[in-house]
């Protein structure tokens, strides 16, 4: 598995890998989930501070909630396209590439290593036609896109589901369990649907 990821990773050119291509772009999110979602539990905007902890916000870095946005609509696997309407979407403010890499004054260690699985499941969740690229038939920067967009779409139905959890309880994410339990509830969600479902015999 991690040698056919690292094929997948490689095919741009032989000086620059598609994971790096990738982690220059700057991905998208709807403007309206900054005051009510990424505000709220974040430094987004306001940059990292020692006093921002005493305020309450419970991330760092913007790039924090998209993380857990993005993950909320993977394990659900559910995705929303953007609004069309362009002033109604921005892009985070950060490339890919220097999410994680610091530690964090909320004492959290750096975890570059996440960006790396998030790209592994854009990979494996994203239509690309893989010989295609390697042959260069179709353009790198085209297939950068493509993961780029299912990663704006699950984020964006994650942070549908982390406004909604805000509007019923605006102390929500205040637990230190609060996004344990969200993952909890989607994997067992999935545990109990391959139960129902069974396993087919080879």
């Amino acid at each position: 598995m991690a040698e056919a990821f690292n094929d997948i990773e490689e095919l741009v050119k032989k000086d620059e890998k598609l994971i790096d291509k990738w982690g220059r772009r700057n991905p998208r999110f709807e403007k309206r989930y900054e005051q009510s979602v990424i505000r709220v539990i974040s430094d987004y905007g306001i940059g990292a501070s020692g006093n921002t902890g005493a305020k309450g916000k419970i991330l760092g870095a913007g790039y924090e909630p998209y993380i857990m946005a993005f993950f909320i609509g993977l394990y659900e696997n559910k995705r929303i396209p953007l609004s069309e309407d362009t002033d109604e979407v921005k892009g985070l403010g950060q490339p890919l590439q220097y999410w994680g890499n610091l530690d964090s004054k909320k004492f959290r260690k750096a975890y570059p290593n996440l960006r790396s699985y998030i790209f592994i499941a854009l990979v494996a969740k994203t239509d690309v036609d893989w010989i295609a690229l390697d042959k260069g038939t179709i353009d790198a920067n085209a297939v950068v896109s493509a993961l780029i967009k299912t990663m704006e779409e699950y984020a964006n139905y994650g942070f549908s589901i982390m406004e909604e959890k805000l509007q019923e309880d605006k102390g929500y994410f205040f637990s230190n369990r609060a996004f344990l339990d969200i993952f909890l509830q989607l994997t067992d969600k999935s545990v109990k649907q391959i139960d129902e479902e069974g396993v087919e015999e080879l």
